[in-house]
């Protein structure tokens, strides 16, 4: 199943590069640029790739543009993506970090939607909050939310993260509870895959997975984790796993990853990387 990611890197001088993304060491091989594999879009983009070849899967393609918090290498795709839709033929789209434009967001929606054969539509970070600041959030079929923004999904009132109100720094023993909220207010996704010290999967009718084990500890201070699952997910939903399914059980691989390669809390993300093909093979043959 051909797999579109769409995402950012902090480098205002980036082109816009669309390209069947390779990893080489700890190096992203995008046509002729390249990107070192670190927290953030090339985090997801790398353990993607990894995912991708045990599955048997060709790697996903990249929609990626510099941008460091300004917005015009964001608005840059999101142009480049509305003209080009006719020609998209991907399957499986995963958005990652862009900077929040509600009117891009809703131009791409519509053009989706005039798709005969809508994408199953994955969305993370950046564009998860304008996803559900847009009002469209049962558009998508699964959003990647860590603890914090899954606060902000279930503040119906907040228009911005910042301004999501007394949830952030609650007990982790709430994520349930927010879970609900964010359905009752239609402002999750068919599916979520919450992240944290403990892994929820959830759709509006039930919590369908809580994955703990294992539990390691030291992971929880390298960035980039988060994002490495998303990877994991999405390449299993371009093999054609179900979207719960495929998220549980990438929630396990991640944890086996950080188990198989017994971080310090001085590793850096692409130090785990090496234990993500091992992890995954682990959680598809049990």
């Amino acid at each position: 199943m051909s797999w579109l990611i769409i995402g950012t890197v902090p480098y205002e001088s980036f082109p816009l590069v669309l390209s069947q993304c390779r990893l080489a060491g700890n190096q992203l091989r995008l046509n002729s640029e390249t990107v070192s594999v670190s927290r953030g879009t090339p985090a997801l983009l790398a353990a993607a790739c990894l995912g991708a070849e045990v599955l048997g899967l060709q790697p996903p393609t990249a929609m990626l543009v510099g941008d460091t918090g300004r917005g015009e290498g964001s608005v840059r795709l999101y142009r480049h993506l509305v003209e080009t839709f006719s020609e998209r033929s991907e399957k499986v789209l995963v958005f990652h970090y862009l900077q929040p434009d509600v009117d891009w967001h809703n131009r791409i929606l519509l053009k989706l939607d005039d798709l005969s054969n809508r994408p199953i539509l994955v969305a993370d970070a950046g564009y998860m909050y304008v996803a559900k600041m847009s009002g469209f959030s049962l558009s998508y079929d699964l959003f990647t939310p860590d603890v914090g923004e899954m606060a902000f999904l279930a503040d119906e009132s907040a228009p911005h993260p910042f301004y999501t109100r007394g949830f952030l720094l609650q007990d982790e023993e709430r994520v349930p509870e927010l879970i609900q909220r964010a359905y009752e207010n239609d402002n999750a996704a068919r599916c979520l895959l919450v992240k944290g010290r403990s892994d929820y999967v959830a759709s509006a009718a039930k919590i369908i997975s809580k994955i703990s084990e294992p539990c390691v500890a030291t992971m929880e201070p390298i960035g980039g984790t988060g994002d490495t699952l998303t990877g994991i997910v999405a390449a299993m939903i371009a093999y054609g796993y179900s979207v719960p399914y495929a998220a549980t059980n990438a929630a396990r691989a991640n944890r086996i990853m950080g188990l198989l390669a017994n971080p310090t809390p001085a590793f850096s993300v692409a130090q785990l990387l090496p234990a993500l093909p091992k992890a995954l093979e682990t959680v598809l043959s049990s």
